[in-house]
């Protein structure tokens, strides 16, 4: 076993005793920690103040009389106000930082009983910081009849090693997760797995959050749940304020981001607080930042590092202290290359960044995410609509099949469930509302200009006509499938469909991107 080094306070109260052999007859907790039978302390670090020098010489002598194994060891630390937070912490934190701890050859138990209850209350806190690398040693007495030794309980703030707690928190966890879930069970493992680290993120850190992915993919939903999160567990107290930035553009932008003063400009008739300050202690969340000018984009930062910005034709800086989720549907490290997006703004964004993935890319979730649908029509509409099972079936095989290419994503997922139940007045959707439905989707999906362009609309005239006509036919079909799917990976996985069963490993990805390079293409020259 390693030898045991106990830290605690002197007690002014419970450690004092009047001289003479009636003092063993008290509980003093001091004294007590070295009478236990099962407890070896080898060092004793005694804390006290000035003013109690002479009751710690005392105790510290019958430490001696009761454990000469013990080495006692005093130090002294004075407060102006033993009951004040600020200072008792500072000093205790002091002390820890100096005190030369060396947990891998000792163990170190850090004694809550004595002191005053902010010295208990900042112990507890250092130790839970791991600033005092130990065990938290309760102390008590016998019930009944007085006795000198009393008893003891070490404390481990692993709170992992506690069976009970422990599960108790794997609950807690399942629900939030659930909770930014809305409810719903998801199946994609990699989506349930990006929800339980975006569910540890916003619990634990109040930095930017930045979520990436099509339009569609729920990055606003989400956002919203996070800010009902943190207010569950009251680590924001302000409102959740949403902002599109694709709608803020020109003058009118820097105004409705940061407020300004009346008379600031022709048509400011009076004081606007601006969207970051009606964001106060709450949540912001800025979807589409990308589209945000450069300028603007330099007051965000500002606004996020330190809490401040100057409004529109203001004298002195508004403050605001929110947390901020960021949403974007471009790749935010080719805007930084084309000098569209600041890289200082990107930086500071990208410490939590998390990729939504787009519905095509989570079929097996298509079908909870129906049902889902179904609920939301009938509270919002009041009237429960379902599916017959021949529908049913007939509609999910549509939807998880490679032809449904979900473009619009979770709308297109919600536009369709609300036109089907509309249109079933008896509350039920059978087989030829589900037909008429897909007919619709698949229309919708093949009018769009994926359909239309040539490789000369892509290309330009020279180039596409450089080209051999036998490569001209595949990098049509190439360009197609790239068109229709929601990622480069989906794409690649249905362009090399049957080879890549023949290799022990695959990476549909970086072959697709090889042959787009070939002819000078990127996934997002063909998809914008």
């Amino acid at each position: 076993m390693k030898p045991t080094t106990v830290i605690g306070f002197l007690g002014s109260t419970l450690d004092a005793a009047k001289f003479g052999p009636s003092r063993w007859n008290k509980w003093r907790p001091t004294v007590s920690i070295c009478m236990q039978e099962d407890l070896r302390v080898d060092r004793f670090v005694l804390i006290h103040g000035s003013y109690h020098r002479r009751l710690a010489e005392f105790v510290m002598q019958d430490i001696r009389d009761v454990s000469p194994e013990t080495e006692v060891v005093p130090h002294v630390m004075d407060f102006e106000d033993a009951w004040d937070f600020e200072e008792v912490y500072g000093k205790l934190l002091d002390f820890a930082r100096e005190f030369e701890f060396d947990p891998d050859t000792q163990d170190y138990l850090i004694h809550i009983t004595t002191g005053t209850h902010v010295a208990q209350i900042c112990l507890f806190l250092l130790t839970e910081a791991r600033y005092l690398p130990g065990k938290l040693l309760q102390t008590q007495p016998h019930r009944g009849a007085p006795q000198p030794i009393g008893t003891w309980a070490s404390i481990d703030l692993d709170l992992s090693r506690y069976d009970s707690i422990a599960s108790r928190f794997a609950e807690a966890s399942a629900e939030s997760t659930s909770f930014l879930k809305s409810g719903i069970e998801t199946r994609n493992a990699a989506f349930n797995r990006l929800i339980e680290e975006i569910e540890q993120v916003a619990v634990l850190s109040r930095a930017p959050i930045l979520l990436m992915g099509p339009t569609g993919a729920g990055k606003s939903q989400l956002a919203r749940k996070v800010y009902e999160l943190k207010k569950l567990r009251h680590q924001v107290e302000g409102p959740f304020v949403e902002v599109n930035c694709a709608t803020l553009k020109g003058d009118s932008a820097m105004s409705a981001l940061f407020g300004h003063k009346k008379g600031a400009f022709t048509g400011a008739v009076q004081d606007r607080p601006g969207l970051l300050k009606s964001a106060d202690k709450g949540l912001l969340f800025l979807d589409e930042i990308g589209e945000l000018g450069l300028d603007e984009q330099a007051m965000i930062l500002r606004a996020i590092e330190e809490g401040r910005f100057l409004p529109v034709g203001a004298d002195s800086e508004a403050k605001s202290e929110f947390q901020l989720i960021a949403g974007t549907n471009r790749n935010l490290m080719e805007e930084v290359a084309a000098g569209n997006f600041r890289e200082d703004l990107f930086a500071r964004l990208n410490l939590w960044t998390f990729a939504l993935p787009g519905l095509a890319e989570r079929r097996e979730d298509i079908e909870p995410n129906l049902d889902y649908e179904l609920e939301r029509f009938a509270e919002r509409e009041g009237t429960r609509v379902t599916f017959n099972k021949e529908a049913r079936d007939r509609y999910l095989a549509f939807a998880e099949s490679q032809s449904a290419r979900w473009q619009g994503n979770f709308r297109d997922l919600a536009a369709s469930v609300t036109r089907m139940a509309t249109l079933c007045p008896t509350g039920r959707i059978d087989r030829e509302a589900v037909d008429f439905e897909t007919g619709r989707l698949g229309r919708l999906w093949s009018g769009d200009k994926a359909e239309s362009e040539s490789l000369a609309d892509l290309l330009g005239k020279e180039r596409a006509q450089a080209i051999d006509p036998f490569d001209q036919v595949q990098l049509e079909y190439v360009v197609k499938v790239c068109r229709r799917s929601a990622s480069l990976s989906d794409a690649g996985r249905t362009l090399f469909a049957a080879s890549r069963e023949q290799r022990t490993s695959t990476n549909d990805s970086d072959r697709l991107r090889k042959y787009l390079a070939k002819f000078k293409l990127d996934w997002g020259a063909v998809t914008q």
